[in-house]
């Protein structure tokens, strides 16, 4: 609708598809309201909507996660935190350890990601483990020190969110709210998170297909909010060799099917820091627009995932290698 559509004629409308059997759903977006209707109308039985002057554009997107479609949108839509940009030419570096131990460790980390030129500081506060005896996060005392490492560094923060109670606890210090792969299809925590109109990294679910990842991705956008960024990690196979088998064909496919911007997750994609680099590159390489990458002052100390930190001497060094790779494909890393 154009942005002079008032509540009555938003309604007439409505009205007008609910007698079509089209059951419409309004959506705020931006500066705009959305009718969305639960499936694709043929033309002839929305015609006389194309002579209305108050209807501004009528879409007719063939995926089903309808506003994540480049049908919808053709544009890839930067999505923005803080003082970050993601989705622009310049690559996003989210970096950070895997969980927040303390603070030593925490300002330690956040100071050599921005010395190095990361974008954002990431740390696990909230902690699903597979076991339940490793640990399970510092909860709010970790987001007070994330809130704190923000203040020195000016980094944003971004950390996962677990349940749809702890939202609000969690926009409270964070910048974006990250959705692991374990919750990728907890509707409840997409809704709740979409209601928040926080900035959301959606991981892709170990077992998800694309199309699976972006009806998540729909659940967030139909609450109204835009801002969406979607982070391939590693899905699992058959191979052990890595962790996770990281699936850079998506990056294209994405590219070719959404206007969301995509960032990869080398590191829990091979669980092994030997692998990190090679990986990220290649991410670069076949469009990624940033990268998550853990980072730890002593990783052989780490509470968690040890083995796939990067130390902040090879995460320095791993982003002099990307700056060579960003330039080939005409991204940059600063």
């Amino acid at each position: 609708m154009r942005k002079e559509a008032n509540r009555d004629v938003v309604s007439e409308i409505s009205d007008f598809l609910r007698k079509r059997g089209l059951e419409p759903r309004i959506v705020t977006w931006k500066d705009r309201t959305l009718l969305v209707t639960h499936r694709n109308p043929a033309p002839e039985e929305i015609a006389p909507l194309k002579e209305n002057k108050i209807v501004e554009r009528i879409a007719h997107p063939t995926l089903r996660a309808q506003l994540a479609s480049r049908e919808f949108q053709d544009s890839t839509s930067p999505v923005r935190v803080g003082s970050a940009e993601i989705g622009r030419t310049k690559l996003a570096i989210i970096a950070g350890p895997c969980s927040v131990e303390n603070r030593e460790q925490l300002l330690k980390a956040a100071r050599a990601a921005k010395e190095c030129g990361a974008s954002l500081l990431r740390g696990g506060v909230f902690k699903p483990r597979t076991s339940p005896y490793e640990f399970q996060g510092l909860g709010e005392a970790g987001l007070r020190l994330l809130a704190q490492a923000r203040e020195e560094t000016g980094l944003p923060v971004i950390t996962e969110v677990l349940e749809p109670g702890k939202v609000d606890l969690v926009a409270k210090y964070a910048d974006m709210l990250q959705i692991g792969a374990r919750n990728m299809q907890n509707f409840s925590l997409l809704k709740a998170v979409g209601k928040s109109k926080m900035p959301v990294l959606l991981k892709r679910g170990m077992m998800a297909t694309i199309e699976e990842w972006l009806q998540a991705a729909e659940y967030i956008l139909l609450e109204g909010n835009p801002d969406v960024v979607l982070c391939e990690r590693g899905i699992r196979t058959f191979e052990k060799a890595t962790r996770n088998t990281l699936d850079l064909a998506a990056v294209p496919v994405l590219r070719k099917t959404t206007h969301l911007p995509i960032l990869v997750d080398p590191s829990h994609a091979t669980g092994c820091r030997d692998f990190v680099g090679p990986m990220a590159k290649a991410a670069v390489a076949a469009g990624a627009d940033g990268l998550m990458i853990e980072t730890h002052p002593s990783p052989e100390t780490a509470l968690s995932d040890p083995h796939q930190q990067l130390t902040l001497e090879e995460f320095a060094s791993l982003l002099r290698e990307l700056e060579l790779v960003a330039k080939a494909v005409g991204r940059a890393i600063r």
